[in-house]
């Protein structure tokens, strides 16, 4: 497996461009399975985990081409994906594609009401939490869907169609709104969907399917109305910026501090995010070309954040601002109310030299003025990315393994932040 070799101390200047969002552009690519025409995605990040959601629409009978050619790499920070579903040749979504990636699972959604069936594999992904898929079925059943579990599989039919419907969700779930909105757009007559989720991604996939010939209303609030209809087409849509790699990196030079411009990224898509980082010490300004932060060297001060749905602190953001706040002048609180077993990395960064004790859902972190470099694992997504944030503040060198991890959604991480001045490298095994 690779790893991250990191020697720690640099400070970081210079512009990182910001990626399309990989919680975007996986439900964007799903969409392609409701037409029977072409759907372009403009700025699809290459990720782990996008490749290997091409492989599970290929499964389906999707295909795809890059830049107007079938290919596997791209030639840059960002790239534009053509799918095309015109004969949907299975609707069985199987166990050894679907485990390696959860969001795969929501393929469900456009295969029920584009095809009336789906057979679809219980999900995988990272270990962060049970993440039951009951507020998925539930869902489907609102619409009409007739659902079973047979062997690990979800078994879903709509003989007839999918039908308009209420529900309202007991939790909210990104996952869920995103696949009970494309399943509507197909359905008879009127859905409301209540308790919505309103993360971004949300309202970008809703843009998507309305330029698709979808009506949908309400998107990015807690009450989404859809009108059915009988077919959608193709479109042209471009994904939005990366709010996670946006805050992971804006916590970096928060962390070593310097001066680097965010290229591309919106201010708007983590404000709560960018106001936490700010009253940290570090200045953060918005500009026509994206967002600017820095830090002049003074101490990093502690602060108290509780992860919450959207427009709360994302849990995605957590592990890195517990990484940030290692290198805090006092005692700063971290509570994550999201995802239970979403504190892995903790061991992982004591490892490094930080004080953190744990209480329940909250951890406690007593900032150190010296973190010291050491090997460390990564054990999920972000809990990879928080190790690196420490390693770019410590002392000596580094090595972060699992790395596997870190490619599903960071995009060249280790290229962006030696341009600004890190001694990052990548060692392939």
């Amino acid at each position: 497996m690779d790893k991250i070799r990191i020697v720690g101390g640099n400070i970081l200047n210079g512009a990182i461009p910001i990626s399309g969002a990989k919680n975007a552009a996986l439900p964007l690519m799903i969409a392609a399975l409701l037409t029977d025409d072409t759907l372009t995605l403009e700025n699809v990040p290459h990720l782990a985990d996008v490749e290997q959601l091409i492989r599970i629409l290929g499964n389906h009978g999707v295909d795809y081409s890059v830049n107007g050619r079938r290919e596997s790499q791209g030639d840059g920070y960002s790239r534009t994906i053509h799918f095309t579903a015109r004969n949907i040749v299975n609707a069985t979504a199987p166990y050894e594609l679907v485990s390696k990636m959860r969001a795969s699972f929501w393929v469900i959604g456009p295969l029920l009401a584009r095809i009336g069936e789906a057979r679809v594999s219980l999900p995988g992904g990272c270990a962060i939490g049970t993440r039951p898929v009951d507020l998925f079925i539930d869902g489907l059943r609102a619409l009409g869907a007739e659902i079973d579990i047979d062997n690990g599989y979800v078994v879903a039919r709509a003989r007839n169609g999918l039908a308009g419907g209420r529900y309202v969700f007991p939790k909210v779930s990104v996952g869920a709104t995103h696949v009970l909105m494309m399943a509507a757009s197909l359905a008879k007559g009127e859905t409301v969907i209540e308790n919505a989720a309103r993360e971004p991604e949300v309202a970008d996939l809703a843009n998507c399917l309305n330029a698709m010939g979808a009506r949908i209303s309400g998107a990015g609030s807690d009450t989404i109305l859809i009108q059915g209809v009988s077919a959608l087409s193709g479109a042209r849509h471009r994904v939005i910026p990366d709010r996670i790699e946006t805050g992971t990196y804006a916590m970096a030079v928060a962390m070593t501090g310097g001066d680097v411009l965010l290229e591309g990224a919106r201010a708007d898509l983590l404000e709560t995010a960018l106001e936490a980082i700010a009253r940290t010490g570090a200045e953060i300004s918005t500009t026509n070309e994206g967002i600017r932060v820095a830090r002049n060297g003074a101490g990093i001060a502690p602060v108290d954040i509780s992860t919450a749905p959207f427009p709360g602190f994302p849990t995605d953001l957590q592990a890195q601002f517990m990484g940030l706040m290692t290198r805090a002048e006092g005692r700063a609180r971290i509570t994550e109310t999201i995802f239970e077993n979403r504190f892995m990395h903790v061991q992982e960064l004591a490892r490094l030299g930080a004080h953190i004790s744990l209480s329940g859902q909250t951890a406690i972190v007593e900032g150190v003025p010296q973190l010291n470099g050491a090997p460390v694992m990564a054990t999920d997504l972000r809990a990879s990315v928080s190790l690196v944030i420490a390693g770019l503040a410590a002392q000596g060198e580094t090595t972060v393994n699992r790395v596997y991890h870190l490619d599903r959604g960071f995009e060249r991480l280790e290229e962006k932040l030696s341009r600004c001045g890190a001694e990052i490298e990548r060692i392939s095994s």
